[in-house]
């Protein structure tokens, strides 16, 4: 099913710089920068204090005090290769933060082979990190500086997903000998788990959970039914939404509603027997990256719909789920003009949004 964009009903009043207000679904609502930086924000999360921390793409990590809007550069940062659409990229905090002071980190490595992208653990500890420990190195590396996907997701069962980039590779999407293009499970200490779909096929990267995927940025857990739901950008349109299931092939490149950039077709058309078909698709592109769903009670109207932060879109877009079926969309802050880099919900119940142009931000009542 091909979603139209649909303009939400702003109401733009008067308030102090950097705060702006609206309304959507019978809820009025306001936007608040907390912090301007000066690179992209890629991802972020929050610390059991309600502080924030956040990746800059140029390798930077930092950490947000909401209440002062002060911010810390943490020192110990691992060596990131900034380079394309390369560099630090998702942190995410450990579920068990309290004990373990685990932050994730997935960046962009150069090896003799090639970039590639990894996943690290380390404590954090009075402003700096230790400890630190490769957990876990795709295969394989190229000389490609796109398509490096990194997003991180918590099952909360001790498993911990990881989006994965084809790197511009695209029949790699299709072949379970490779990284590219997939959706990976691994064990919070970076083991594979043994109920992985592909441990027991011969020539598989056991740590692969699905396949046929382009540029995954976007990955959430449905807080209800504990499904895994991701986006990914297609090429000249065709950006999908996924239900993202264990051994399952989305298509990649066999079949897409994209086209090439130059107007040509891609593989065999939008369907075939065995392939995926997604949730929504978008086409012309918005360039879906992070997605979060909402499960608080300061916006009851909102309660269970996904939220998906589009670059090239410029655009919040809030899509409403009933049994696996898109059934409306909206598209939020469309007047500001910002590239949507990501989105969550905060431990205090509001919205928080990242762009491409360093903002940090809140959404509240």
């Amino acid at each position: 099913m091909m979603l139209r964009t649909v303009s939400c009903s702003l109401l733009f009043l008067l308030l102090p710089p950097q705060s702006y207000a609206y309304e959507s679904a019978g809820q009025s609502f306001k936007i608040d920068v907390l912090t301007e930086q000066k690179d992209c924000i890629w991802g972020f999360d929050f610390l059991p204090s309600g502080d924030i921390v956040f990746t800059q793409r140029d390798g930077e990590l930092k950490q947000l005090n909401v209440n002062t809007h002060d911010v810390i550069t943490i020192k110990n940062i691992p060596e990131v290769a900034a380079k394309g659409q390369g560099g630090l990229l998702d942190v995410r905090v450990h579920p068990k933060f309290n004990s373990t002071h685990w932050l994730y980190l997935t960046y962009s490595v150069a090896l003799p082979t090639g970039m590639t992208t990894r996943l690290a653990r380390a404590e954090l500890a009075d402003g700096a990190l230790t400890h630190l420990e490769v957990l876990f190195t795709a295969f394989e590396a190229n000389d490609n500086r796109i398509h490096f996907g990194g997003r991180i997701e918590f099952d909360g069962q001790g498993h911990v997903f990881l989006s994965m980039g084809e790197r511009n590779e695209r029949d790699k999407a299709q072949s379970l000998s490779f990284d590219n293009g997939k959706i990976l499970r691994l064990n919070d200490d970076g083991s594979i788990p043994s109920d992985n779909p592909f441990v027991d096929t011969a020539g598989a990267r056991p740590e692969i959970w699905s396949l046929g995927h382009r540029n995954p940025q976007g990955l959430a857990i449905h807080p209800q039914t504990g499904e895994l739901w991701e986006a990914e950008f297609g090429p000249l349109g065709g950006d999908e939404i996924n239900l993202i299931e264990p051994s399952q092939n989305y298509g990649w490149p066999v079949i897409t509603y994209g086209r090439e950039y130059y107007g040509m077709s891609i593989g065999e058309g939008t369907s075939k027997a065995g392939m995926q078909q997604p949730i929504a698709y978008y086409v012309p592109s918005i360039s879906p990256s992070g997605i979060g769903f909402y499960d608080g009670e300061i916006f009851p109207q909102w309660k269970g719909n996904l939220f998906v932060a589009a670059l090239s879109g410029q655009q919040l877009q809030r899509l409403v789920i009933d049994n696996h079926r898109m059934v409306s969309q909206e598209a939020l802050l469309t007047d500001l003009k910002w590239r949507f880099r990501h989105v969550r919900q905060g431990i205090d119940g509001l919205l928080y949004i990242s762009t491409d142009e360093g903002k940090l931000a809140r959404i509240s009542p």
